[in-house]
């Protein structure tokens, strides 16, 4: 695993048999989240084929026993890019469930806004490559029962980077202004090495519920603390 460590006022890499990325201390400015999402990003995209295909069938098992696909549930899905986890086992088992599926759709690229649109098989790629819907029922997030989320890395406090641009934050930002608002449930879809010990936390991230990882589950509380680990 990947391993920043300080060395006086400058941080390097080197190697480290841990089982996440560690970071001393937190990186805080914009070339040291910079340099971390490379890292993660390498880190994901090196997971063999073999694997990645055994892992987006684990973390599809694991999100039907924890009774998250429940019928007629609105759940906030993601189609994967080639370096991501593999989300196709997760879509196809939603289905199977009779779940209605729900898109990102990008609808402003300079205020990076998103919208969530209905499922319905017709999709085109964005400027960045992703798939999404290109007409379809729309829903607001907070209408969501259930969100999966991609991220490049995720701490033990359920704190979460993404690529930087602040999409799903923005589209789950009245999370932070109503308090009494717990839905929906967020919750990361990654492998195990995009696990950091931890990250900073900043005004506008919107902490996640919890993660799955094709080895468990970590939940967090609403003080984003880690609860454990369920398989």
């Amino acid at each position: 695993m990947l391993r920043f460590e300080s060395n006086d006022s400058h941080r390097h890499l080197r190697v480290a048999p841990s089982s996440f990325v560690t970071v001393h201390p937190p990186p805080t400015t914009t070339a040291e989240l910079k340099a971390l999402r490379k890292q993660l990003r390498a880190a994901r995209k090196a997971v063999p084929v073999a694997q990645r295909r055994r892992d987006a069938r684990l973390i599809a098992k694991l999100a039907a026993q924890r009774h998250w696909l429940r019928p007629g549930r609105r759940i906030g899905l993601f189609l994967s890019m080639p370096e991501e986890i593999d989300t196709g086992p997760l879509v196809r088992a939603a289905l199977r469930r009779g779940c209605h599926i729900f898109l990102p759709r990008i609808t402003d690229y300079r205020r990076y806004r998103i919208q969530f649109v209905a499922f319905n098989g017709r999709l085109r790629r964005s400027r960045y490559g992703i798939r999404e819907p290109q007409t379809g029922r729309i829903l607001p997030a907070r209408h969501l029962d259930f969100i999966f989320m991609p991220l490049v890395g995720f701490d033990l406090q359920g704190q979460r980077i993404g690529m930087g641009r602040g999409y799903y934050d923005r589209a789950l930002g009245y999370l932070l202004r109503r308090r009494h608002w717990f839905s929906p449930p967020r919750v990361g879809v990654a492998f195990d090495c995009q696990q950091v010990l931890q990250l900073p936390t900043r005004p506008h991230d919107v902490p996640l519920t919890a993660v799955v990882t094709p080895t468990g589950i970590r939940h967090f509380s609403r003080s984003t603390t880690a609860t454990g680990i369920s398989a």
